[in-house]
């Protein structure tokens, strides 16, 4: 591994196009090349199709030159092998693991291995700033230093703990004035009043974007990269009934596989 990471920074991070001096509309050739690299683990890699990565990004307006906290990237650190070596050089990366005081025994399994997993590797996550997010406990960056706050799928988690507002407000409070604020999270219907502690998983986007812009954030837009209309929404055992998770375990799986994983809004905001 440490001879790969030692190839991998002397030809692709060396030669890559620095995309700090990108267009908003001109493809990342940097970003591109680490999505598709060989740092990428196999399992990780294999949910792109699901995630899009690249896609997702671009879209935030990922630049090289940023400073980035990453909420909760969790013990496998899907988007951190993408985030880490591409901000290494020029930018900053935090990754805001869960608190330690009062945590599950999951949790400290999750921060175990994301420790593991950066040590391992030293050439690429040499550089990961790591800090702890619990509603509004802990500072995830020194206030006002950051260019953006990404989380994948969050949104609910906070809601189930009633801490969803805290959670806004200390991402706004990291942001600098003009930082952005990427947000992914399982899509809920329209059609059905939002539980306010989201139990199946599910959140309406414009439940989302209200919380966004209580904490003061504005809404820039959204994409539909990871849209999914076969997702009907309406499973006994909430989102997790799809995989990647499949909860019923063996029962319809060939039904839950074919809708494949859930309906997912991608949003942008920004800190006026």
């Amino acid at each position: 591994m440490r001879s790969f990471a030692r190839a991998l920074f002397a030809g692709l991070l060396a030669a890559a196009f620095t995309s700090s001096a990108l267009r908003a509309d001109e493809p990342d050739t940097k970003l591109q090349a680490l999505v598709s690299g060989p740092q990428r683990t196999p399992t990780m890699a294999a949910r792109d199709g699901s995630r899009h990565p690249y896609e997702v990004l671009h879209f935030f307006g990922l630049r090289d030159d940023m400073t980035v906290v990453e909420i909760w990237p969790g013990g496998a650190g899907y988007w951190t092998e993408i985030l880490a070596p591409y901000l290494r050089d020029h930018g900053a990366y935090y990754a805001a693991n869960d608190e330690i005081a009062g945590a599950t025994e999951g949790a400290l399994k999750s921060n175990a291995a994301f420790a593991a997993k950066m040590a391992a590797t030293p050439a690429l996550y040499d550089r990961v700033r790591v800090t702890e997010f619990g509603a509004d406990r802990h500072e995830i960056a020194p206030a006002g230093t950051a260019d953006m706050v990404v989380t994948f799928r969050n949104v609910h988690n906070w809601m189930a703990s009633h801490e969803a507002d805290a959670a806004f407000q200390t991402y706004f409070k990291a942001l600098k004035p003009g930082g952005i604020l990427g947000l992914e999270e399982h899509r809920g219907l329209t059609t059905v009043p939002q539980d306010p502690e989201a139990k199946s998983g599910y959140v309406r986007q414009d439940y989302v974007i209200a919380l966004a812009e209580k904490a003061g954030f504005k809404f820039v837009g959204a994409s539909e990269i990871n849209a999914n209309p076969r997702d009907t929404k309406d499973y006994a055992a909430g989102v997790w009934t799809l995989p990647p998770v499949f909860r019923l375990g063996q029962v319809d799986r060939a039904k839950y596989e074919a809708i494949g994983e859930s309906d997912r809004m991608v949003l942008k905001f920004v800190k006026p």
